[in-house]
């Protein structure tokens, strides 16, 4: 394990709660299901797809589900990548966004 492995570990570790994966799961499913029901109702509501809100969402979707099952990335570049902090703050902005 490298340095930056433990340190992306020790940084990922208070996220590692069962209730946070729920919420993950939960928040993109939920802005899936909104997109794949009306899609132009939700793109009014959170103030229209761009260049990069539509990249962000999708990216933030998939990665919500990578956390929210609990798969764990070995290398830390992937685990970056896929994390819950990042994730769960644009579903989050979306969110409020959308009730708005």
């Amino acid at each position: 394990m490298t340095k930056i492995n433990g340190i992306v570990n020790k940084l990922h570790k208070p996220m590692d709660k069962t209730l946070l994966r729920v919420l993950s799961l939960v928040l993109g499913f939920l802005h899936v299901g909104l997109v794949m029901w009306e899609p132009e109702a939700y793109a009014n509501s959170i103030g229209g797809f761009n260049a990069i809100i539509g990249p962000l969402f999708i990216w933030a979707v998939c990665s919500s589900m990578v956390y929210g099952i609990g798969f764990k990335p070995r290398a830390w570049f992937w685990q970056v990548w896929f994390s819950p902090y990042f994730s769960l703050a644009i579903l989050l902005y979306l969110t409020v966004q959308r009730m708005s």
